[in-house]
């Protein structure tokens, strides 16, 4: 099926939607020629359950904001999807001059652009099984200034978000992209409450701020949160902010392409709930299937940071990144540092990925100071080094069994183009090695990334091969249309954590593509922007004045004044530094979140758009959960 016939039989979808789903829900349809005009008429105060909301591309953005604090159920959840115009453009939801509706009521207004979680009016809960998809969310920065819901003329705070959520369970936020803004995505813990979070196929770039270490692309802590088939491109000029930040517990992070930012990968500890690190997923990370890109003179050498940067290293993660089957590049003309382990009690399993640094023998190191790293059956630039801190000041420990390749070049089809996959004849092919039994089965490798927000099944052929992509020559073997539904494919994730979930599959439209993609059951995981000061980025980046720092989810005086005002009875205790902040219950939830997550999977319920491909014939009535 071709993509134009894809949107197309979405629309239909929709349409049809409209009719079947009337005797238990309500849709409303916004934009030019639909019954509502604007975003605002929608009634969010009162959606129910199975209510589904569609926002209609026009040739001009929405300049509104919002606040959704109302639940789905796992067999009915509250849906917001875009539908896309012509070349598939996404409606745009833009920041800018944007108007909040005078019925809704809520904190944190600064705080982003569209908002899920914590509210006076709707009425306050914990907005549950929630989709969001095919928005393109922009505009949530300090230079620019929105209507509130008291009519006041306000400007958004420096670490405002595109995508900002306070709390939230069982959120799916899919093909949208988020972009020019403080944070693109901000996801907030909660005393605990934020769980199970899906965040798949999204473009997120463009964000920060000039000369700030502390506002992310995403910034997320969550119970359970899994990052998969995303495009997380470089952060605007000049802003020095992480790619993909996070301090959850039950984090996976798969089958994504992320290019740039001081770090790409940032995991740290959950310093903003004892929750985090009370839950037993907290100490294992999986980290696989990704494409991390370093561009010569992008942020700091280092490619990963894991363990945390409070400072409070009892609440460190302390336990092990599971790397395996990544493809990593960094073209730096200098040194390259794979991987940060923050303490001696962080400890890495790499196995089966692939590390080239262009500069060539002697750049690559494989730790900074501290931590433990066993390697296996990796593909490792030639001349590597355990540490560009040795002998002096590493303390860490790299164990080589003996089974990895080094080289100049990996065998890739086309580097200078950024084609990864591997060419016939590459050493790389069926030289990969069993994963560790922590992986297994729920992270196996089964899946790859697909230019851009795609994803396809991994063809594997014999033994596994190194890096991202398994190779695929002579005919060996066939690639579906990632457009396409798997129905073959078998759900492999255990059912262990709280976040899991039986996804149905459901329509995807990228900002590039239009793509029928199966939504995958994962584990959760989501973090939140953390007050206290991140004194180890402030180490790591030399370009920053060493002064005391607040983080990114710390709110300005005029913020907290304003919390106060909604909510009564605030307690403050401002450390030294003005990071650590301590609020009533009500209140934290407005100081604590900055994000967007919108991942309500459709528990047991098929979406309406599949339902009218499946009317027409158009796809199998075959169920496919992926991991």
């Amino acid at each position: 099926m071709t993509r134009a016939l894809a949107v197309a039989v979405a629309a239909a979808a929709a349409s049809m939607l409209t009719t079947t789903n009337s005797a238990r829900a309500a849709d409303y349809h916004v934009g030019p020629g639909q019954t509502l005009t604007s975003i605002g008429a929608v009634p969010w105060a009162t959606l129910q359950p199975g209510d589904h909301v569609f926002i209609h591309w026009r040739t001009t953005p929405y300049a509104e904001k919002w606040v959704l604090c109302r639940s789905g159920t796992a067999d009915q959840p509250i849906t917001i999807s875009g539908v896309p115009g012509q070349g598939n453009a996404l409606p745009i939801i833009d920041g800018s001059g944007a108007i909040t509706p005078t019925n809704l009521n809520y904190t944190g207004e600064q705080r982003g652009l569209f908002k899920i979680g914590s509210a006076n009016v709707p009425d306050d809960t914990l907005p549950s099984y929630i989709v969001v998809e095919n928005l393109d969310l922009r505009g949530a920065r300090s230079s620019n200034s929105f209507t509130g819901h008291a009519g006041d003329t306000l400007t958004y705070a420096a670490n405002a978000a595109a995508f900002y959520v306070e709390k939230a369970a069982h959120l799916t936020i899919r093909n949208c992209a988020i972009h020019d803004s403080g944070n693109g995505l901000f996801i907030g813990v909660f005393d605990g409450q934020t769980e199970d979070i899906l965040v798949e196929g999204n473009h997120i770039y463009d964000n920060g701020n000039v000369g700030s270490i502390f506002e992310h692309n995403s910034y997320t802590a969550a119970l359970g949160i899994t990052f998969q088939y995303n495009w997380y491109g470089p952060l605007c000029a000049g802003c020095d902010g992480n790619n993909l930040k996070d301090r959850s517990a039950g984090l996976v992070v798969r089958y994504n392409w992320i290019e740039s930012g001081n770090r790409q990968l940032d995991l740290v500890d959950g310093e903003d709930s004892p929750a985090v690190p009370a839950d037993s997923r907290y100490h294992q990370t999986f980290v696989y299937g990704n494409v991390l890109i370093e561009p010569a003179g992008a942020g700091n050498s280092q490619i990963a940071h894991y363990g945390g940067d409070s400072g409070t290293e009892a609440d460190y993660r302390k336990g092990t990144l599971y790397f395996y089957n990544n493809t990593v590049v960094s073209t730096r003309s200098g040194n390259t540092t794979l991987l940060r382990l923050s303490t001696a009690e962080e400890h890495a399993d790499m196995r089966n990925n692939i590390v080239l640094a262009t500069a060539g023998s002697g750049y690559l190191a494989m730790l900074g100071t501290d931590g433990v790293l066993d390697l296996s059956h990796n593909w490792l630039q030639q001349g590597w080094v355990d540490s560009h801190e040795a002998p002096v000041d590493f303390l860490g420990t790299v164990t080589d069994d003996g089974s990895n390749i080094t080289g100049s070049a990996p065998g890739f089809l086309n580097a200078g183009a950024q084609d990864f996959a591997l060419a016939g004849g590459s050493l790389c092919i069926n030289a990969g090695t069993t994963l560790a039994s922590a992986v297994l089965p729920g992270n196996a490798v089964i899946r790859e990334y697909r230019k851009h927000q795609q994803n396809e099944t991994r063809p594997l052929v014999d033994a596994i091969d190194l890096g991202a992509f398994e190779y695929c020559g002579n005919g060996s073997c066939s690639r579906p249309d990632a457009g396409a539904l798997d129905a073959a494919q078998p759900d492999t994730s255990t059912a262990t954590d709280a976040g899991a979930h039986d996804s149905a599959s459901v329509p995807d439209v990228t900002p590039t593509d239009t793509a029928v993609r199966d939504a995958a059951a994962q584990p959760d995981a989501v973090a939140s922007d953390s007050a206290a000061t991140d004194r180890a980025a402030l180490a790591d980046h030399a370009a920053t004045p060493d002064h005391p720092a607040q983080d990114s989810m710390a709110f300005d005086t005029a913020a907290r004044d304003a919390a106060a005002l909604d909510h009564g009875g605030i307690a403050i205790d401002a450390a030294s530094d003005g990071a650590a902040i301590g609020f009533d219950h009500q209140t934290t939830q407005e100081l604590v979140a900055d994000g967007c997550a919108c991942h309500a999977v459709q528990h047991g319920r098929t979406s309406g758009a599949v339902v009218a491909l499946l009317a027409l014939g158009v796809l199998s009535r075959r169920r496919r959960t992926p991991q």
